[in-house]
């Protein structure tokens, strides 16, 4: 007896649940769930913050002198230039401000990721230099969505959820005038990478490029080579990273592994 007929019916009537599979697995992917948290924060800002005081981009490329650096969301306005990094994470999170990896905690299970006010500092650098601003004029915001809850105490620019707004409007004293906050708005506008697929993957892969342990690597402030170093003090000690070459006259530093 043939049961090819057989076997190709159920093959064809079967198809869907392959391509549902397919879906199901893009959807818990770090980078769809990245996409979700920043759409989020860009729903929430669009709500409560006056769009003609504060000037959001989203999703900002930006060219670097090692690659580029990826900005989630920038709010600029008179009291600053707000630069917010999303984290789609739940449950429990461990962290402090000096630490340079946090921890996620689901029930017995722990896992850990880069110190994201680190992470936003580059940010903050790279918006600064090409600015031409001063840091009190520049504010790092780091917001997390998802069903999560901080279990060590944090700074007050780490947010959940909607607070992230109320923090950029504790920001009360102008430091940009009016002029230099539409400069700024037109030079990040001027100098971002067109906003596309093309874009974030090409962005993505610098990012593993960068992550591998022996990618040479340039200072991402001063352009010079950076040089592997071991920490000899602090909470680090003995532990590898990257210094700039040009130390102490740059003190740029990003931690390794």
């Amino acid at each position: 007896m043939d049961y090819s007929p057989i076997v190709s019916k159920a093959v064809s009537s079967l198809w869907w649940l392959a391509v549902l599979g397919l879906v199901i697995g893009f959807f818990k992917t770090p980078y769809f769930k990245g996409l979700i948290g920043e759409a989020l924060v860009s729903l929430a800002a669009w709500l409560r913050l006056d769009k003609y005081q504060y000037w959001a981009l989203h999703n900002v490329t930006i060219p670097t002198r090692d690659g580029t650096t990826q900005i989630d969301h920038i709010f600029v306005s008179t009291f600053g230039v707000f630069v917010v990094e999303t984290k789609n994470y739940k449950v429990w999170i461990f962290g402090g401000e000096h630490q340079p990896t946090w921890t996620q905690k689901i029930y017995k299970q722990s896992f850990k990721f880069q110190n994201p006010l680190r992470q936003n500092y580059l940010h903050t650098q790279t918006l600064q230099d090409r600015l031409g601003i001063g840091p009190e004029a520049i504010h790092s915001v780091i917001v997390f969505v998802g069903d999560c809850e901080f279990k060590t105490l944090m700074p007050p620019n780490v947010c959940i959820g909607g607070a992230f707004v109320g923090y950029i409007k504790s920001k009360q004293v102008p430091v940009l005038p009016k002029e230099q906050m539409k400069q700024a708005y037109a030079a990040i506008q001027a100098g971002r990478l067109t906003p596309s697929l093309a874009t974030s993957r090409q962005h993505r892969q610098h990012v593993q490029q960068k992550s591998a342990i022996d990618t040479p690597r340039l200072c991402p402030k001063c352009g010079s080579p950076m040089v592997e170093r071991v920490a000899k003090s602090g909470a680090r000690v003995g532990n590898p990273f990257w210094g700039c070459y040009r130390f102490p006259a740059c003190r740029t530093v990003q931690t390794r592994g």
